[in-house]
Protein backbone atom coordinates (compact mmCIF):
# COMPACT_ATOMS: atom_id res chain seq x y z
CA UNK A 1 0.00 0.00 0.00
CA UNK A 2 1.32 3.43 -0.96
CA UNK A 3 2.41 5.73 1.85
CA UNK A 4 0.05 8.66 2.49
CA UNK A 5 1.45 12.18 2.16
CA UNK A 6 -0.17 15.51 2.99
CA UNK A 7 1.11 18.72 1.41
CA UNK A 8 -0.32 21.91 2.89
CA UNK A 9 -0.74 24.72 0.41
CA UNK A 10 -0.35 21.91 -2.08
CA UNK A 11 -2.20 23.15 -5.17
CA UNK A 12 -0.13 26.16 -6.22
CA UNK A 13 3.48 27.21 -6.68
CA UNK A 14 6.04 25.23 -4.70
CA UNK A 15 3.27 23.17 -3.08
CA UNK A 16 1.93 22.10 -6.47
CA UNK A 17 5.38 20.91 -7.55
CA UNK A 18 5.81 19.00 -4.28
CA UNK A 19 2.40 17.32 -4.62
CA UNK A 20 3.09 16.26 -8.20
CA UNK A 21 6.61 15.10 -7.39
CA UNK A 22 5.41 12.93 -4.52
CA UNK A 23 2.62 11.44 -6.62
CA UNK A 24 5.10 10.61 -9.39
CA UNK A 25 7.34 8.97 -6.76
CA UNK A 26 4.51 6.60 -5.84
CA UNK A 27 2.93 8.21 -2.79
CA UNK A 28 -0.80 8.66 -2.20
CA UNK A 29 -1.02 12.45 -1.99
CA UNK A 30 -3.56 14.77 -0.37
CA UNK A 31 -3.13 18.42 -1.31
CA UNK A 32 -4.54 20.91 1.18
CA UNK A 33 -5.67 24.37 0.11
CA UNK A 34 -7.23 27.36 1.82
CA UNK A 35 -9.65 29.18 -0.42
CA UNK A 36 -9.32 29.09 -4.22
CA UNK A 37 -11.83 26.40 -5.14
CA UNK A 38 -11.55 26.98 -8.89
CA UNK A 39 -7.76 26.63 -8.88
CA UNK A 40 -7.93 23.57 -6.63
CA UNK A 41 -10.44 21.85 -8.93
CA UNK A 42 -8.32 22.60 -12.00
CA UNK A 43 -5.26 21.20 -10.21
CA UNK A 44 -7.08 18.04 -9.13
CA UNK A 45 -8.62 17.45 -12.56
CA UNK A 46 -5.22 17.90 -14.23
CA UNK A 47 -3.14 15.81 -11.83
CA UNK A 48 -5.56 13.30 -10.32
CA UNK A 49 -4.44 14.37 -6.84
CA UNK A 50 -7.15 14.61 -4.17
CA UNK A 51 -7.65 18.08 -2.69
CA UNK A 52 -8.90 18.99 0.78
CA UNK A 53 -9.97 22.45 1.87
CA UNK A 54 -9.26 23.52 5.44
CA UNK A 55 -7.58 26.39 7.28
CA UNK A 56 -4.21 25.21 8.57
CA UNK A 57 -4.06 28.11 11.04
CA UNK A 58 -7.09 26.62 12.86
CA UNK A 59 -6.34 23.57 15.02
CA UNK A 60 -9.90 22.24 15.00
CA UNK A 61 -10.06 22.58 11.21
CA UNK A 62 -6.81 20.62 10.91
CA UNK A 63 -8.18 17.86 13.13
CA UNK A 64 -11.30 17.55 11.01
CA UNK A 65 -9.46 17.90 7.68
CA UNK A 66 -6.77 15.34 8.46
CA UNK A 67 -9.35 12.90 9.82
CA UNK A 68 -11.16 13.15 6.47
CA UNK A 69 -7.92 12.67 4.53
CA UNK A 70 -7.14 9.50 6.48
CA UNK A 71 -10.65 8.18 5.96
CA UNK A 72 -10.65 8.93 2.24
CA UNK A 73 -7.12 7.65 1.57
CA UNK A 74 -7.48 4.62 3.82
CA UNK A 75 -4.83 4.92 6.49
CA UNK A 76 -2.85 7.16 8.81
CA UNK A 77 -0.50 9.80 7.46
CA UNK A 78 3.10 8.75 6.81
CA UNK A 79 4.45 12.00 5.38
CA UNK A 80 3.61 15.61 6.20
CA UNK A 81 4.96 18.56 4.23
CA UNK A 82 4.20 21.88 5.93
CA UNK A 83 4.36 24.23 2.97
CA UNK A 84 1.40 26.60 3.46
CA UNK A 85 2.39 30.22 3.88
CA UNK A 86 1.26 33.81 3.38
CA UNK A 87 2.87 37.24 3.36
CA UNK A 88 1.59 40.49 4.85
CA UNK A 89 4.64 42.66 4.28
CA UNK A 90 5.37 46.00 5.87
CA UNK A 91 7.85 47.60 8.21
CA UNK A 92 7.19 47.11 11.91
CA UNK A 93 6.44 50.82 12.25
CA UNK A 94 3.48 50.47 9.90
CA UNK A 95 2.44 46.87 10.55
CA UNK A 96 -0.98 46.21 12.04
CA UNK A 97 -1.20 43.54 14.72
CA UNK A 98 -3.56 41.55 12.49
CA UNK A 99 -0.85 41.29 9.81
CA UNK A 100 1.64 40.02 12.37
CA UNK A 101 -0.77 37.43 13.80
CA UNK A 102 -2.05 36.15 10.46
CA UNK A 103 1.45 35.34 9.25
CA UNK A 104 2.54 33.76 12.55
CA UNK A 105 -0.62 31.63 12.71
CA UNK A 106 -0.53 30.47 9.09
CA UNK A 107 3.20 30.01 8.57
CA UNK A 108 4.31 28.80 12.01
CA UNK A 109 1.18 27.87 13.97
CA UNK A 110 0.14 25.53 11.16
CA UNK A 111 3.27 23.44 11.73
CA UNK A 112 2.10 22.69 15.26
CA UNK A 113 -1.52 22.16 14.20
CA UNK A 114 -0.83 19.62 11.48
CA UNK A 115 2.10 17.88 13.19
CA UNK A 116 0.07 17.43 16.36
CA UNK A 117 -2.68 15.76 14.34
CA UNK A 118 -0.37 13.17 12.73
CA UNK A 119 2.32 12.53 15.34
CA UNK A 120 0.42 9.85 17.30
CA UNK A 121 -0.17 7.78 14.17
CA UNK A 122 3.46 8.07 13.15
CA UNK A 123 4.64 7.01 16.61
CA UNK A 124 2.31 4.01 16.60
CA UNK A 125 3.60 2.70 13.28
CA UNK A 126 7.25 3.56 14.02
CA UNK A 127 7.66 5.64 10.89
CA UNK A 128 7.12 9.24 9.87
CA UNK A 129 8.55 11.98 7.72
CA UNK A 130 7.84 15.64 8.45
CA UNK A 131 9.32 18.34 6.20
CA UNK A 132 8.77 21.99 7.06
CA UNK A 133 9.29 24.65 4.40
CA UNK A 134 11.21 27.57 5.88
CA UNK A 135 12.85 30.38 3.93
CA UNK A 136 16.11 32.15 3.24
CA UNK A 137 14.43 35.14 4.89
CA UNK A 138 14.03 33.13 8.07
CA UNK A 139 17.80 32.62 8.07
CA UNK A 140 19.02 36.04 6.95
CA UNK A 141 16.07 38.33 7.73
CA UNK A 142 14.47 40.69 5.23
CA UNK A 143 13.49 44.35 5.37
CA UNK A 144 9.73 44.75 5.67
CA UNK A 145 9.14 41.15 6.73
CA UNK A 146 9.47 40.99 10.51
CA UNK A 147 6.37 38.77 10.67
CA UNK A 148 7.40 36.44 7.85
CA UNK A 149 11.04 36.22 8.97
CA UNK A 150 10.00 35.51 12.56
CA UNK A 151 7.60 32.76 11.49
CA UNK A 152 10.08 31.10 9.16
CA UNK A 153 12.89 31.36 11.69
CA UNK A 154 10.57 29.74 14.22
CA UNK A 155 10.09 26.83 11.83
CA UNK A 156 13.79 26.03 12.02
CA UNK A 157 13.69 25.85 15.83
CA UNK A 158 10.46 23.85 15.77
CA UNK A 159 12.10 21.38 13.38
CA UNK A 160 15.13 20.77 15.60
CA UNK A 161 13.07 20.26 18.75
CA UNK A 162 10.51 17.92 17.17
CA UNK A 163 13.30 15.96 15.50
CA UNK A 164 14.68 15.12 18.94
CA UNK A 165 11.26 13.99 20.13
CA UNK A 166 10.57 11.75 17.13
CA UNK A 167 13.98 10.19 16.52
CA UNK A 168 13.53 7.11 18.71
CA UNK A 169 10.19 6.34 17.01
CA UNK A 170 11.45 6.34 13.44
CA UNK A 171 10.18 9.84 12.73
CA UNK A 172 12.47 12.30 10.98
CA UNK A 173 11.79 16.03 10.99
CA UNK A 174 13.69 18.31 8.63
CA UNK A 175 13.34 21.73 7.08
CA UNK A 176 14.04 23.20 3.67
CA UNK A 177 14.94 26.88 3.34
CA UNK A 178 14.21 27.94 -0.25
CA UNK A 179 15.75 31.04 -1.72
CA UNK A 180 13.88 33.07 -4.31
CA UNK A 181 11.84 30.68 -6.43
CA UNK A 182 10.10 31.48 -9.71
CA UNK A 183 6.49 31.53 -8.46
CA UNK A 184 3.59 33.95 -8.88
CA UNK A 185 4.54 35.59 -5.57
CA UNK A 186 8.11 36.33 -6.65
CA UNK A 187 7.12 37.34 -10.17
CA UNK A 188 4.86 40.00 -8.61
CA UNK A 189 8.01 41.82 -7.42
CA UNK A 190 8.77 44.92 -9.56
CA UNK A 191 11.16 44.00 -12.43
CA UNK A 192 13.90 46.36 -11.27
CA UNK A 193 13.85 44.79 -7.80
CA UNK A 194 13.78 41.28 -9.25
CA UNK A 195 16.88 42.04 -11.32
CA UNK A 196 18.74 43.08 -8.17
CA UNK A 197 17.67 39.88 -6.41
CA UNK A 198 18.89 37.66 -9.26
CA UNK A 199 22.18 39.57 -9.39
CA UNK A 200 22.87 38.42 -5.81
CA UNK A 201 22.30 34.72 -6.60
CA UNK A 202 25.63 33.06 -7.54
CA UNK A 203 24.03 30.54 -9.91
CA UNK A 204 22.48 33.47 -11.79
CA UNK A 205 18.82 32.50 -11.79
CA UNK A 206 15.74 32.10 -9.66
CA UNK A 207 15.03 28.70 -8.22
CA UNK A 208 12.40 26.45 -9.74
CA UNK A 209 9.57 24.90 -7.76
CA UNK A 210 10.86 21.52 -8.88
CA UNK A 211 14.18 22.23 -7.11
CA UNK A 212 12.30 22.30 -3.82
CA UNK A 213 10.10 19.33 -4.71
CA UNK A 214 13.13 17.17 -5.47
CA UNK A 215 14.62 18.03 -2.08
CA UNK A 216 11.38 17.00 -0.37
CA UNK A 217 11.41 13.68 -2.23
CA UNK A 218 14.95 13.06 -0.97
CA UNK A 219 14.08 13.81 2.66
CA UNK A 220 10.90 11.70 2.80
CA UNK A 221 12.44 8.58 1.29
CA UNK A 222 12.78 5.45 3.42
CA UNK A 223 16.53 5.67 2.86
CA UNK A 224 16.72 9.14 4.48
CA UNK A 225 16.18 7.84 8.00
CA UNK A 226 19.56 9.05 9.26
CA UNK A 227 18.84 12.69 8.37
CA UNK A 228 16.85 14.54 11.01
CA UNK A 229 16.87 17.98 12.60
CA UNK A 230 18.54 19.42 9.51
CA UNK A 231 17.79 22.47 7.39
CA UNK A 232 18.71 22.17 3.74
CA UNK A 233 19.26 25.53 2.07
CA UNK A 234 18.13 25.51 -1.57
CA UNK A 235 18.98 29.04 -2.63
CA UNK A 236 21.52 28.98 -5.44
CA UNK A 237 24.27 30.03 -3.05
CA UNK A 238 22.65 33.34 -2.14
CA UNK A 239 22.98 32.73 1.59
CA UNK A 240 25.51 30.14 2.71
CA UNK A 241 24.24 29.37 6.17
Amino acid sequence: MAKIAIVTGGTRGIGEAISIGLKNAGYSVAANYAGNDERAKEFSDRTGIAVFKFDVSDFAACQEGIKKIEADLGGSVDILVNNAGITRDGTLQRMEQESWQAVIDTNLGSCFNTSRCVIDGMREKGFGRIVNIGSINGQAGQYGQVNYAAAKSGIHGFTKALAQEGASKGITVNAIAPGYVDTDMVRAVPPAVLEKIIAKIPVGRLGRAEDIARTVEFLVADEAGFITGSTLSVNGGQHMY
